[in-house]
């Protein structure tokens, strides 16, 4: 019998996507309208450490290095070796911009098409990123 990928394995990356659900319906009152449960990933003991700092609600021109008041000495410094990103998309909430600064991509085709409080199962609103959409 052939099985399919191990959700939960961790030994090889990217993690498996899941399979979307067959019927997807958008309505709350339908009785068919249901999804899997999220399930939480977790990474495997001996995993190294990543950090990345983004600042929500900052302002795009708020700091020096893109023209506000705000003296920022770290992100000048990056800025004037050459790091500024500028262009991607954005979206009217925190999460769902992240999202798209760290993939490029549309927060709805990443997984992120609302703030992470309110994700669902649905399509496009999991706030699980699918490995398809790699940063």
């Amino acid at each position: 019998m052939t099985k399919g990928p191990d959700l939960h394995a961790r030994g090889t990356l990217p993690i498996p996507d899941r399979v979307p659900p067959g019927l997807t319906t958008y309505d709350a009152k339908d009785p068919d309208t249901t999804f899997p449960a999220i399930e939480p990933l977790l990474p495997p003991e001996g995993a190294p450490n990543v950090l990345v700092v983004l600042l929500d609600d900052v302002g795009f021109g708020a700091s020096i290095a893109f023209g506000g008041p705000c003296q920022t000495p770290t992100a000048e410094r990056l800025a004037a070796g050459g790091l500024r990103y500028n262009r991607f998309h954005t979206t009217a909430l925190c999460a769902p911009t992240r999202q798209a600064l760290l993939t490029g991509r549309n927060h709805h085709s990443v997984g992120m098409g609302a703030v992470t409080e309110v994700a669902t199962s649905a399509p496009g609103y999991s706030s699980v990123r699918p490995n398809t959409k790699a940063p």
